[in-house]
Parts: structure tokens; sequence; C-alpha cells
């Protein structure tokens, strides 16, 4: 059984360890997910976690707007990225893609989306990466033109996932208020946009829909506008803000699931008629993963704990939390393969699937140095 100890330290209350229990208990009954067709696999998820309730916590109930409750996010992704990598990237997505929303829709734009979001009925992206500014959204070109009635929005949007399944995209653009970060602005785009085109489908190691955008002359109404022009970089930064903790968290739920195959696994095995378990230096790797998951959960849960507690901005906690997070899962992983053998490399082992999951979460809504960046600088300012 995997550990459950930390649902309760203090950063957790009461019913975010019977969420996650509850939850545990559910995606235990998920039964095989085909990895092999994506975008069936993420609609039939996207499907039933909304009909059974699981995706409310991301995004706001338009009846009843709540802050979102990060806490809980961060224990849904770690549960079911536990369980499997494609559960969790179809609830996470669903925040990620509506979070601009949450934090600064109207009424109106969370009245027509968010209903259908949060029960599954529509699927949500987040369309920020250009093809020649990943991390550097400050220097994004695509563009917004104020047309009278309408906005019209040329350019291109990469690395997309749930391209080419969305139903809504959340897409920021310039609309020219100054120069750099001050020019953006976020808009809402339904999938069904003429103008807008599934450029390229998208390939990598661990299988995702995942699309590269392109938008010719898409003219929208002027209410898909998210906020108000030019708040498009400080809208971007408020939704990575909230849910770059839960990348640490999916991470967290692929370093505990890598543990508890390996001490499975060195249980089982035997070498030379003794336990590999009773090796001290397997004990050494395990003592070593041990010590990894349970740093990097510290470390998301105070991230998690600290914006539920009202802090306006969490970004120095929440880049701490991805980029341990992140780049230890990557090192508990691989240590889960070596104890496996020949087997830890073989296609459609627990472990090897891992090992191609975790690797993408060290890159994207922010790569790993870039977390160090945002680190320095805050530990920097913090001295001024």
């Amino acid at each position: 059984m995997a550990d459950r100890s930390f649902l309760d330290w203090p950063f957790l209350a009461p019913e975010h360890k019977a969420h996650a229990l509850a939850l545990d208990d559910w995606a235990g009954g998920l039964g095989p997910v085909d990895h092999h067709d994506t975008d069936a696999a993420c609609r039939d998820l996207v499907a039933r976690l909304g009909a059974d309730g699981w995706l409310k916590p991301t995004a706001v109930d338009p009846a009843d707007p709540q802050p979102l409750d990060v806490r809980t996010l961060c224990l849904s992704r770690e549960t079911l990225a536990r369980h499997d990598g494609l559960a969790d990237f179809a609830f996470a997505m669903q925040g990620l893609g509506t979070g601009a929303l949450s934090l600064f829709g109207s009424a109106r734009q969370q009245t027509d989306w968010l209903p259908l979001t949060r029960t599954g009925k529509a699927i949500a992206a987040f369309a920020l990466t250009e093809p020649q500014s990943g991390s550097d959204v400050a220097n994004s070109t695509m563009t917004a033109r104020d047309d009278g009635d309408s906005w019209v929005l040329d350019g291109e949007k990469t690395w997309i996932s749930n391209g080419g399944i969305a139903d809504l995209y959340t897409v920021f653009a310039r609309t020219g208020e100054g120069p750099g970060a001050k020019g953006l602005s976020a808009f809402v785009v339904p999938a069904d946009t003429p103008g807008l085109h599934i450029a390229e489908r998208l390939e990598t190691i661990a299988p995702h829909p995942l699309a590269r955008l392109r938008f010719d002359g898409a003219r929208l109404p002027k209410d898909v506008l998210i906020g108000a022009p030019g708040q498009g970089f400080k809208i971007a930064m408020s939704v990575l803000d909230v849910f770059r903790t839960t990348v640490a968290a999916a991470a967290l739920g692929f370093a505990r699931r890598a543990l508890d195959e390996a001490l499975v696994r060195v249980r089982d095995r035997s070498v030379q008629g003794k336990p590999l378990a009773e090796l001290q230096m397997v004990q050494a790797h395990i003592a070593e993963m041990a010590l990894r998951v349970d740093a990097a959960a510290l470390l998301v849960y105070r991230a998690a704990w600290t914006k539920d507690s009202g802090a306006p901005r969490v970004t120095r906690e929440a880049a701490m939390a991805k980029l341990y997070a992140t780049d230890e899962a990557q090192k508990v992983i691989d240590a889960a393969v070596q104890l496996h053998g020949g087997d830890g490399v073989r296609s459609g082992e627990t472990v090897e699937r891992l090992y191609r999951d975790i690797r993408a979460l060290r890159i994207y809504e922010g790569a790993s140095d870039v977390q160090k960046v945002i680190i320095a600088r805050a530990s920097l300012d913090a001295m001024t």
C-alpha cells in the first residue's frame, strides 16, 4: 500500500485527506488506460472524471465562486499521477485551460464555459507557448487586432496540450498597449472559430494530445477578451502561480509510484538466495528515494498551503516546489528502473512508462533552469 502518512501533515485539513482517499479508491477502479489512442483516452477520462464530480476543483463554480483550493488540486494530481499519467493530464488541463476564466473571467464567460468543463462536457486548453518564445512569454509575437466590433487573431502557438481535441482555448496574443509583457492580452477562443487551424499534431516520448495551432484572421467578438487589454502577462503568470505547484504534485505522484514499485521488486527478487532488500547498496537506494519523495512533498504542500492561506503570489515557493519535485522524481524513477534490471527498460513495464512520463515535467510550465532564475531573483530581491 502506498504511504499515506503525509495526509496527516498540518498543511492539510481533514477534508483534504477525505478527498485524496476517495479519489484514490476511484482511480483504483479505472482499469487499463489505452496509451496508444491518446485522443480517445483523454476524451474518455475527462468525461469519466467530470461525470463523477472529480473535475469540480479545477475551476470556480459560477454560482458560488470560491477561490481555487490549491491543496485539493495538488492532491488530485498526485493521486491520479500515481495511478496513470494520462488521468493526471486529463484532470490538470481542465484546470490550466480554464485558470484564466476562474481568476479573471467575466460572469458571462464563467457561466458559458465553467459548468461545461467542471462536468467534463467540454475540454479546455492553455495556448501560451510560441515557436520562438517558450519560457520567454514577454516576447510572444502572435497578434490580436482591434477591428471595431471584433478581435482578429493572427499567428501560431505550439506544444499546446489538448490541441486538436479541446473545445476552448485560452489564448495569449499581442494587443500592443506597451512593449514586451505590457502589450499582451488573453482571450477565450472556441475551437470551432473560423481561421483557427490545427497545423500539426506533435508526438512525444510519453504520448499526449499535443498540437501546433495556426490563427489566420480568426475573427472573434469583443467579449472573448479576458480581463482588460494589456493584462495578458499578469493573467498568464497568475495562472501559472496556481498551477505550477500542481506540476510538482504530479511529479510527486510519479515518484511515489516508482518507490512503491521498487519496494515490491526488492522484496520479491532474490540474488544468491537472499532478497535484494537485504543488500546494503539496495537499502541505500531505497533510503535516498524515500528521502527525495518526502522532501518534495514538503515543498509541494508548503507552496499549496501558502497560496490557500491567502498569499497573493507564491512565485518563489511554487518555483522551488516544481524545480525540486520534478528533478528529484527523475532520480527516484531512474533508481527504480535500475533496481528492476532488464525489466526496467522493457516496454510496457510500469517503471518504464514512468521514466517516459516524468521527463516533460522538467520542461513545461517553466523549465528547471527557468525556475532557478526565478528562485535566485526572489532571493536577491528579499535582501533589498
